[in-house]
């Protein structure tokens, strides 16, 4: 019965595990014995020289998901192939997960936008590019990723004023 498991990498190096995997898994004729191999990731927005890019980030660094059966052949084969450290479970058995924690992990179960990370930090100065407040410049006092907002202190007639602008708004001076 094929079963998800999760295996142990090295932070990093999970793509490199995925391709040497899938690549013995059809050098060694085990086609059969494991059906697939995911690194999970999710697609996040980020604001890189003032435009909206997406980027694939790992929501598990240092795992990769395998689908298989697990046989004595088969766990062998995973776990010798180069970058793998173990399966998670006990030593000898793995646990394979559950279907909710795989439509979790697979992101199944909502469609949900992409999210934007924030390229700030508190304390940097920025220049307000759009809005009424353009051509102002301020210091980031507080980050909204949920939100995609940033909380800058304008100096407006000599009083440092608080003012929401979203990551679009502003760029890094």
């Amino acid at each position: 019965m094929f079963r998800w498991y999760v295996i142990n990498t090295y932070s990093g190096h999970e793509n490199k595990v995925k391709a040497n995997l899938e690549h013995r898994v059809e050098t060694m004729g085990a086609r059969q014995r494991v059906r697939q191999v995911v690194v999970p990731t999710e697609q996040v927005t980020e604001l890189k020289d003032g435009q909206r890019v997406a980027v694939d980030k790992r929501t598990m660094p240092g795992y990769v998901l395998v689908n298989m059966e697990m046989t004595d052949d088969a766990w062998n084969l995973v776990k010798n192939t180069p970058g793998v450290t173990g399966f998670v479970g006990s030593r000898n058995k793995p646990i394979p997960l559950s279907q909710p924690e795989v439509d979790r992990l697979m992101h199944r179960e909502t469609a949900e936008r992409p999210r934007t990370r924030a390229q700030f930090d508190i304390g940097e100065t920025v220049k307000v590019i759009s809005g009424p407040l353009s051509d102002f410049s301020g210091e980031i006092a507080e980050i909204n990723e949920d939100a995609a907002k940033l909380k800058v202190l304008v100096s407006i007639f000599g009083r440092e004023t608080p003012v929401e602008v979203g990551y679009d708004q502003v760029k890094k001076i």
